[in-house]
C-alpha cells in the first residue's frame, strides 16, 4: 500500500441555490480533531443565523483514514453528514473536512432532497479544491565518518530528501524525514558498515 496521497492545499467556498436554499460548501485541511473544531467553529461565526452547519472529515492516508466523522446538525438522520462523508471517501484525499452551511428558504426538499443538496455542494467544494501531494514519513538519521557526509548528503539529494539536521561530534549524524518509499534502499545502506541508519518505529 502506498504511503502517498493528496490532501488540500489550501481551502475552497462554494455556494448552490436549491429550491430557495442556500447550501455553502466548505472543503479545507485538517490534521489532529483540534482543527475539525477551528474550521467548525469558524463557519458557525461567518455565517452565524445559519441553520444547519452539517460537516464530515477523514484524517490520515483516504485508503485507511486514523479517524473519520459526520454530523447532521439537525438534518433527518442521514441526509447531510453521511453524504457529505460519501463524496470524501470517494476522492481518494486526506487530511480532509468539508462542511455545508444551510440557509433553510421555506420550501422542504424531502430526506431524497436533501441527499442530493449536500452531496452535490460536498462535491463542487471538494472538486475546486487545490491539492498537493503528501508522503508520510518516519524521522530517520544516518551516522557516517566525516569522510562520509558528501557521499550521504547526495545520496539523500538523489532520493529527492532534504537534510532537516545535521550534528557533529566525533562522527555526523545526518537527520532527515524518510519516506516509506526509500525503506529497501535505506535498509542497503545500513548492511554497509561505514554507515548507521536508524529509523524510528
Amino acid at each position: 500500500m502506498s504511503s502517498a496521497f493528496f490532501v488540500p492545499d489550501g481551502s475552497s467556498r462554494v455556494e448552490l441555490e436549491i429550491k430557495k436554499s442556500r447550501f455553502i460548501g466548505l472543503a479545507a485541511r485538517v490534521d489532529k480533531k483540534s482543527d475539525v473544531q477551528k474550521v467548525l467553529e469558524a463557519e458557525k461565526q461567518r455565517y452565524p443565523d445559519a441553520r444547519h452547519h452539517c460537516w464530515a472529515y477523514q484524517i490520515g492516508s483516504p485508503a485507511s483514514p486514523r479517524m473519520a466523522a459526520m454530523n447532521d446538525d439537525g438534518e433527518p438522520s442521514g441526509t447531510a453528514g453521511k453524504p457529505i462523508l460519501n463524496v470524501i471517501q470517494h476522492k481518494d484525499i486526506g487530511h480532509i473536512m468539508v462542511v455545508v452551511t444551510r440557509y433553510f428558504g421555506g420550501i422542504k426538499l424531502g430526506a431524497g432532497g436533501l441527499v442530493r443538496a449536500y452531496s452535490a455542494a460536498a462535491e463542487q467544494a471538494v472538486s475546486e479544491l487545490a491539492l498537493t501531494h503528501f508522503e508520510v514519513t518516519k524521522e530517520a538519521s544516518i551516522s557516517c565518518d566525516f569522510s562520509q557526509e558528501q557521499y550521504v548528503r547526495h545520496w539523500l539529494g538523489e532520493q529527492g530528501i532534504s537534510v532537516r539536521d545535521c550534528q557533529y561530534s566525533h562522527v555526523v549524524t545526518i537527520q532527515f524525514n524518510a519516506p516509506e518509499r526509500i525503506a529497501g534502499a535505506l535498509e542497503d545502506l545500513s548492511q554497509r558498515p561505514e554507515f548507521e541508519v536508524e529509523v524510528e518505529n
